[in-house]
């Protein structure tokens, strides 16, 4: 009887259909034709006993049979990471393609728009609308929500996202990120592109839009840095992918990510310390006298993704000039709060939840403050303090 190859692919668990080569040795083993679902899952099963990183794919797949619910998802979580792969490649490439610098536009937000900030924000764009799952799309770069284009492409759902937050860092080469959230939405919104004002249609779109965080069905970021990270919770607590290039794929390298109870970093722009309120002045000082380090990066993804892994606290708190902040309450807050609550942490303004907060209007902006339970909760009992005390 032949021996077989020590190079042979053997499959696990299946009957095995066996080629010979030129000399009529065994040189490979494989797996009979199936249903492509059943080979889909078996590459699960496969990846799984060879010791292999899950796919993103695989992990979504696995997903659909352990929470049915979440199905729906699929399409525009593997649409989300299409757009990331391509997102990050012009992030890389920025340079050396004329891609840094300003576009030469204002945003609704009356903020100069890098060339990557219109650019990605189409790739995010067109990927979403392709899915078939959206009525709604709001984007930080767009003034108004918008839907799809045709009746039969329109779903159940509303997507809001920041395609490329902390662009002004891209000509230093510094971490940039996208973030979205995804709702659902309560009836279909079919709008056109063409409609140049706001019609009662467009009304029900922005409508539909202005939900609290805590009606979010997933959220998430893909952070573009020395790797690129994505780090994604459709409800059951988070689970971080890294693009791997040699296949190109995203593969699981952070399951169920869990922020430590309590850190040893705070990060705050201390810049902007003579204009904060008493008690946040008096948390950072305690803070210090704590031996806590000081880390800040100026780049939301950035500073959000290092609290999430290491613990501690993160704010971009209101101040005098902007008694606010300047964090989009729908686009930045909402999701980096739910997926810090997902991963065990708290999420705040310093007096309310961020997810229960109901948005006014879709560029609305909100102090955030999120990190490790215990170190967020230090802060918020000065604030219950400091009010009893006003009382």
């Amino acid at each position: 009887m032949a021996k077989q190859a020590p190079h042979a692919f053997v499959s696990l668990g299946a009957p095995k259909l066996r080629s010979t080569n030129i000399w009529g040795r065994v040189s490979v083993s494989v797996l009979p034709l199936e249903t492509r679902h059943q080979r889909r899952f078996g590459a699960v099963r496969l990846r799984a006993a060879l010791d292999l990183p899950m796919t993103l794919g695989q992990w979504v797949l696995q997903q659909e049979r352990q929470h049915p619910e979440t199905a729906d998802l699929a399409p525009l979580i593997t649409a989300t990471a299409t757009a990331g792969k391509q997102i990050a490649s012009l992030v890389a490439r920025a340079g050396v393609s004329n891609l840094t610098g300003l576009q030469g536009s204002v945003n609704v937000q009356g903020e100069e728009q890098k060339k990557l900030d219109v650019l990605t924000n189409e790739v995010l764009k067109n990927a979403l609308r392709s899915t078939g799952k959206l009525g709604v799309l709001a984007s930080e770069e767009e003034n108004e929500p918008v839907s799809l284009m045709e009746e039969a492409y329109t779903g159940d759902f509303i997507a809001a996202f920041d395609p490329l937050d902390g662009s002004s860092n891209l000509d230093a080469a510094i971490a940039t990120g996208t973030i979205f959230g995804v709702m659902r939405s309560g009836e279909h919104c079919l709008t056109g592109p063409e409609d140049a004002d706001i019609s009662q249609r467009q009304m029900q779109c922005l409508v539909q839009t202005l939900q609290p965080g805590a009606n979010l069905v997933a959220a998430g970021y893909i952070l573009y840095s020395s790797s690129v990270i994505f780090m994604l919770s459709i409800g059951h607590g988070v689970q971080g992918f890294s693009l791997d290039p040699a296949i190109g794929e995203f593969v699981l390298t952070h399951p169920d990510v869990r922020v430590p109870e309590r850190g040893k970093i705070y990060s705050f722009n201390e810049a902007n310390s003579d204009n904060w309120d008493p008690v946040l002045q008096e948390y950072i000082r305690s803070m210090k006298k704590k031996g806590y380090s000081s880390r800040y990066i100026g780049s939301l993804v950035g500073d959000v993704h290092r609290t999430l892994i290491y613990g501690g606290v993160f704010g971009y708190p209101g101040d005098k000039k902007n008694p606010n902040g300047k964090l989009r309450l729908l686009y930045e807050c909402a999701p980096m709060a739910y997926l810090m609550e997902q991963a065990g942490g708290i999420a705040t303004t310093g007096k309310q939840r961020i997810l229960d907060i109901v948005p006014r209007d879709v560029h609305q902006r909100e102090p955030f403050i999120c990190g490790s339970p215990r170190d967020v909760e230090d802060l918020l009992k000065i604030y219950q303090g400091s009010m009893a005390m006003r009382g």
